[in-house]
């Protein structure tokens, strides 16, 4: 099924359920679906009280909005009601936050969801697509981009949760009564409505076109970096592709020439602000990831090639930053990156003092 068909009407019969949809990914991603002609219900528990983000949508008549937490039986029920698809967003993601909160990012990362797999069984979800992360390669020390058959080497909590997750849901999957589809995504980028500034590129690139100092550990280690628009793109291909093409496989989700070090971006940043900036480098920073990956199972099974590119978004960012979108960075720190959860303890240990 190519891309005008689902334009054309087969996403009018699809009623998508988006958990974690109010969030920087999923704000690009449920207007991506509307405007295709999904149906689009999201479930999110508004950690980061970024629900302003998402706030034009209801305007929507294909549009409905759960406020629940995943780890709430009653709360994925009504969701899930009636629902035709599943994309799994959300997540404690990142190192720091993980760390920050262990026992809620066990919870939403892998008990909840997995959970939920049981939950759903037998019911109306046909497809259920989980957002892992290409962190889940760790620490290589070969040169050749990692590819799906690699071997994974977690390095961080935030990283061995979507791994944790992911068997969860392979090993599991001859027995579900919907198809599974892991999809590895490249660390992400790009505008949206609920921004985020602690982030690889929008971090770099809002420093510096503000004229302040950025600091740059580990400069020479790699990363795959894949526009949000294009990360909303690929799950729109693997809903609409064939059941056998994609059924309990796992694919990552970037482009091969967007694997960068964190050199190389600050060069892509300073080429569009046509200034140099001011750059701290400094060797042995907290994150010891570095790994390249391939992505060419996506494009040749799929035809999925994303067409956006970091030099073409930073001069955007910059643009955008210059024009004042972003003022009131200081004053909405807690909007613009995930620092601090408004989520309840664990939904298991709450029960449990009740």
């Amino acid at each position: 099924m190519n891309r005008n068909e689902i334009e054309n009407g087969a996403a009018a019969d699809r009623h998508v359920l988006v958990v974690g949809g109010a969030g920087y990914v999923g704000n690009v991603m449920v207007r991506r679906m509307l405007a295709a002609g999904y149906r689009v219900r999201v479930l999110d528990a508004l950690a980061f009280d970024h629900g302003s983000a998402i706030s034009p949508l209801f305007d929507n008549e294909r549009f409905s909005f759960v406020r629940g937490d995943l780890r709430d039986p009653a709360a994925v029920a009504e969701a899930a009601d009636g629902v035709s698809d599943l994309v799994l967003l959300a997540a404690i993601v990142g190192d720091p936050l993980c760390k920050k909160y262990p026992e809620i990012s066990e919870d939403v990362n892998v008990v909840g969801p997995t959970a939920m797999l049981e939950a759903l069984d037998g019911g109306s979800v046909e497809r259920f697509l989980f957002t892992s992360t290409c962190s889940n390669y760790g620490l290589r020390t070969s040169d050749e981009p990692a590819d799906e058959t690699s071997e994974l080497a977690p390095v961080s909590l935030y990283a061995e949760t979507k791994v944790a997750f992911e068997q969860a849901l392979l090993t599991n999957a001859s027995e579900l009564s919907f198809s599974p589809t892991v999809l590895r995504i490249a660390t992400a980028y790009g505008l949206s409505p609920r921004m985020r500034f602690d982030l690889t590129i929008s971090e770099f690139t809002r420093t510096l076109a503000a004229g302040e100092e950025l600091v740059v550990y580990d400069a020479d280690t790699w990363r795959p970096y894949c526009h949000i628009e294009d990360i909303s793109a690929a799950v729109e291909t693997v809903l609409a592709a064939p059941r056998a093409l994609v059924d309990a496989d796992v694919f990552n989700v970037g482009h091969s020439d967007e694997n960068y070090t964190k050199r190389m971006v600050v060069e892509a940043v300073r080429r569009s602000l046509h200034e140099p900036g001011v750059v701290e480098w400094v060797e042995g920073g907290t994150d010891p990831r570095n790994y390249r990956v391939g992505f060419d199972k996506i494009a040749e099974r799929l035809g999925f090639t994303p067409r956006r590119r970091v030099g073409e978004y930073a001069a955007k960012l910059i643009a955008a930053v210059r024009a004042g979108a972003f003022d009131d960075f200081v004053e909405r720190d807690g909007f613009y990156a995930n620092r601090t959860l408004n989520l309840a303890a664990p939904v298991a240990r709450l029960a449990e003092a009740g």
